[in-house]
């Protein structure tokens, strides 16, 4: 079936760390797509892992995987296929990952369930008419860190895996996101503790599980472990970040040090700053534009 599409705002959500679309206020763009909904792409005690296949009218043969998730929550009824139309327009399939959801689960156990996706989604390429190797990442917030984390740590699978989509490569060729956390042991600025902690300590669920131990050397090993930064090579994918400096949720500076190391290890990396913006903005959708702009220039070849 296929469905005229509009193009909408991004996502104002109450959530703690915002996801990225909105089912708001549609402008002129249209797309026709297709959705498969519910592709289950792994298992966790005895929970269905999901994510939704949106493909458009005309592929292109790339790929954008969306992280659904706000806060560490993946719900599927955010999924908005209108959010998408910039990258259906273009040819884009889209693959919308939901994950299993803080507090039942935590950011480490998160970020292995958005590698499997991954995996996943190279393993069945050839059946979305997708190339393995042109696969893209979007999210915002804590879907931002989960894109970063996938930029960053993303790898080859272990070979002897019983499983064979879990013998594949987590990593993606492009990354661009909107206000991500990046580091958690200086976040808003040097030493401040963001493990569950101070601006995030409402989420230290995600962080810890109910009685876990915790002292500041775990802290430190944990924060180390789930933050992008610590994780920067030279070879990370082409990665833009999008970013409000009155952002009191997520901090600037966690994309501005982030992209200063970045560059400095020799990658691509850009930060565009939103003046005067917070944590998310209304009518985000000529931002949308500019990172399909990113996937056009580092996927397809294609500069603007």
């Amino acid at each position: 079936m296929k469905i005229p599409l509009l193009l909408p705002a991004l996502l104002l959500v109450l959530l703690p760390l915002r996801p990225a679309f909105s089912e708001t206020a549609p402008v002129a763009a249209t797309a026709e797509y297709t959705r498969t909904e519910d592709v289950v792409y792994g298992r966790k005690f005895g929970f269905a892992l999901t994510l939704d296949v949106i493909q458009p009218a005309k592929p292109n043969g790339c790929a954008i995987v969306s992280m659904v998730s706000g806060g560490w929550i993946s719900r599927h009824d955010s999924i908005n296929p209108k959010g998408y139309a910039p990258y259906l327009d273009r040819g884009y399939t889209i693959f919308a990952v939901c994950h299993a959801c803080q507090p039942r689960f935590t950011i480490p156990e998160i970020s292995q369930d958005v590698q499997r996706a991954v995996r996943f989604i190279r393993h069945n390429a050839a059946q979305w008419k997708v190339d393995p190797d042109k696969l893209g990442v979007t999210g915002g917030s804590a879907g931002g860190h989960l894109s970063l984390t996938l930029g960053t740590m993303g790898g080859p699978g272990p070979a002897d895996a019983k499983d064979p989509i879990d013998r594949e490569s987590s990593a993606v060729q492009v990354v661009a996101c909107f206000y991500p956390p990046t580091d958690f042991l200086n976040y808003g600025g040097p030493g401040e503790d963001g493990v569950g902690s101070g601006l995030l300590k409402d989420l230290h669920a995600a962080f810890f599980a109910p009685g876990a131990a915790e002292s500041p050397e775990i802290h430190q090993q944990l924060g180390h472990d789930i933050s992008p930064i610590y994780h920067i090579t030279s070879k990370m994918p082409p990665t833009l970040i999008i970013h409000g400096d009155a952002d009191k949720r997520v901090p600037l500076q966690q994309a501005e040090t982030f992209v200063k190391k970045a560059t400095d290890a020799g990658a691509t990396a850009k930060l565009i700053v939103k003046p005067g913006a917070a944590h998310g903005w209304p009518n985000q959708t000529p931002d949308v534009l500019v990172l399909a702009d990113w996937f056009d220039q580092y996927l397809r070849g294609i500069k603007k």
